[in-house]
């Protein structure tokens, strides 16, 4: 019986510790992000506010032509984010990932919990103007300006040439339910 104990708490030890890899795992990856990824977690930060917000307002259709819209922009956008993550989170890349798109969708949901009957009718414009951007730049200053939330707290790289302004640590929940 005793050896039974000890079993299931070395079990739950290894699942809580690999729960809390999982979710610390894109926080600690994130030696500095590069501009053009910088980019790609705005546009995927934005596109997963919009995506909670199809879900939890009904806005299926109007969720639908976004992605239609900016499809390559939405796919390479993905594709610069798995690249950040390769080059900081090395043979685990594909759990960092994964960890920070659900803490991404989490985080929206929990927003918009918060938020309570108040959620539609804040997050609703952002369809309109999404769907009025020309390109990715477009999109990335748009959550940006909206203060779209957004856990990546990792500073901007610093470049060779002059390049964009970092961005300023990641918003918090209470500073994205004021948008």
């Amino acid at each position: 019986m005793r050896q039974g104990i000890r079993s299931m708490t070395s079990f739950r030890r290894l699942l809580l510790g690999g729960l809390a890899a999982v979710i610390a795992g894109p926080a600690i990856a994130q030696s500095c992000v590069q501009s053009s990824e910088r980019t790609a977690f705005e546009v995927r930060a934005l596109q997963s506010q919009l995506m909670v917000a199809a879900l939890a307002c009904g806005r299926d259709g109007e969720y639908n032509a976004f992605v239609r819209k900016f499809q390559g922009d939405l796919a390479a956008s993905y594709r610069g984010i798995q690249g950040h993550f390769r080059r900081t989170a090395g043979g685990s890349h594909q759990r960092a990932l994964d960890g920070f798109i659900t803490q991404l969708a989490n985080d929206h949901s929990q927003d918009g919990i918060r938020a309570g009957s108040h959620y539609c009718p804040l997050v609703t414009p952002l369809f309109g103007l999404a769907l009025a951007q020309r390109d990715v730049q477009g999109l990335a200053e748009l959550a940006v300006e909206r203060n779209v939330l957004n856990p990546l707290a990792a500073p901007t790289c610093p470049a060779s040439a002059p390049a964009r302004a970092t961005r300023p640590a990641a918003r918090t929940r209470s500073a994205a339910a004021t948008r």
